[in-house]
């Protein structure tokens, strides 16, 4: 089956929920400049902590400096770190020594065919991508969590192109991560808003989205 990655997790209860229907990985997201799900540091290590070993938990950050990424990694204590931006202080190479043992996942962000380029450019030095449908050129970023799709077809390019897994994320819920996965034919979906109702994760949407997934 397609793994599957809930994001925007607030507390050990939903982790817990995420993980009984079939995640493979939780999303824990840190501060970043908007977008939902945003939790403290503090909650981050302990649902990190408490949460079995064989899950993928996930950081979220949108630091851009590989010593403030380390430094963050060191408080919250998670087995991967998903960097919502670019690195521009430090490279990718850098934190894959600092912190061997920790997986690494960039976000390519796709908006148009650069993004393919930009997927090969950083594959090499990272254990997985994930696409997600943010804007880094706006005055105040959009790192995810937009509830918008993207082109699908530049993200089954770039699955084609890199040799590592590949998430896809940006829009899904129930009702359409079938399709989702048929086109793009991902390693992992992720998923935020799309199986939550008032912020809250919605267990009947978790059901319906894994069975949709199982289907596909």
């Amino acid at each position: 089956m397609t793994h599957v990655k809930i994001c925007c997790i607030a507390s050990i209860e939903e982790a817990d929920m995420a993980i009984k229907y079939g995640a493979s990985a939780i999303g824990l997201v840190s501060e970043m400049p908007s977008g939902p799900g945003v939790i403290s540091e503090k909650t981050i290590k302990e649902i990190a902590e408490q949460t079995p070993s064989y899950i993928s938990t996930f950081l979220l950050t949108s630091k851009q400096n590989v010593d403030e990424i380390i430094e963050q990694h060191h408080r919250c204590r998670t087995n991967t770190i998903q960097l919502c931006d670019k690195v521009i202080n430090g490279s990718l190479l850098q934190l894959k020594k600092a912190l061997p043992k920790i997986k690494i996942v960039q976000v390519i962000h796709v908006n148009d065919d650069c993004s393919i380029e930009e997927a090969l450019k950083v594959s090499e030095f990272v254990d997985a991508i994930l696409l997600d449908s943010g804007n880094q050129k706006l005055v105040t970023k959009e790192l995810g969590g937009t509830g918008k799709t993207h082109d699908w077809s530049i993200s089954r390019k770039i699955v084609e192109s890199v040799n590592v897994p590949v998430f896809l994320a940006g829009g899904l819920n129930p009702h359409n991560v079938d399709e989702a996965i048929i086109q793009v034919k991902p390693y992992g979906v992720d998923v935020c808003s799309g199986v939550r109702t008032n912020s809250i994760l919605d267990e009947e949407k978790l059901k319906i989205f894994f069975e949709k997934v199982k289907i596909s």
